[in-house]
Parts: C-alpha cells; sequence; structure tokens
C-alpha cells in the first residue's frame, strides 16, 4: 500500500524550530520528486520546498528561502523539513507530496502533478 505519513508538526514560538518529517511506504522515495507543500487557514494550497530525487536539487519559496532546509534520508526512506526561524505566517498545514515524472523541482513546487500526498501535520507558530 502507497501511503506518505507526515510526521512532527506543532506549536512553537516565533523564532523556534520545528523538523517535519515524511516517511514513504509501499514506493522509494529516492526515485521520485518530494515536495512540502503548505495550506494557511482561508488560503490556497502553496508548494515550500521540492527535491529531486535524480539529482538531489532543491527549491525554496521565496518566503522560506534560508529558514528551511529540505533533505532526504535514503536508509529511512524519509524526506524531512528543518524550519528555523519560524515566522507566525509560517502557520499552515504542511502537507507532503510525491510525484515520479515532474519536470524539475520547481514545477513540482508550483504543482505541476502529483502522485501521491500524505494526510497534513499542522504547524502554529504564535506568542
Amino acid at each position: 500500500q502507497v501511503q506518505l505519513v507526515e510526521s512532527g508538526g506543532g506549536s512553537v514560538q516565533p523564532g523556534g524550530s520545528l523538523r517535519l518529517s515524511c516517511a514513504a511506504s509501499g514506493f522509494t522515495l529516492a526515485n521520485y520528486y518530494i515536495g512540502w507543500f503548505r495550506q494557511a487557514p482561508g488560503k490556497g494550497r502553496e508548494g515550500v520546498s521540492c527535491i529531486s530525487g535524480h539529482d538531489n536539487g532543491t527549491y525554496y519559496v521565496d518566503s522560506v528561502r534560508g529558514r528551511f532546509t529540505i533533505s532526504r534520508d535514503s536508509a529511512k526512506n524519509t524526506v524531512y523539513l528543518q524550519m528555523n526561524s519560524l515566522k507566525p505566517e509560517d502557520t499552515a498545514v504542511y502537507y507532503c507530496a510525491a510525484d515520479f515524472y515532474a519536470p524539475g523541482v520547481q514545477a513540482m513546487c508550483a504543482g505541476y502533478h502529483v502522485d501521491y500526498w500524505g494526510q497534513g501535520t499542522p504547524v502554529t507558530v504564535s506568542s
């Protein structure tokens, strides 16, 4: 059974850090483009960061570049999103997604196509 399971969300104060995990089962993450997306209350889904399974290329949306880091542990079949210097505007439900045929990491984050979605993990940044 193909599945993506996110974990690591929670509540944190501004300036704090969280590390999100996306564990895959039923397929090998290293063969796919993997993306982290988020959806804030009342807003559309936004691609935050994506990584290529083919060349390890990465992409970050401008609002998180320099604060977030995407990485992959092939042995654990897991992708991570390290989030530092969190801001209230980072509050959202974070989803991971996988696609095999995306034409690049930026296209993946633009929502080109997604084969699999996780169920989401909420992140709240508030004082």
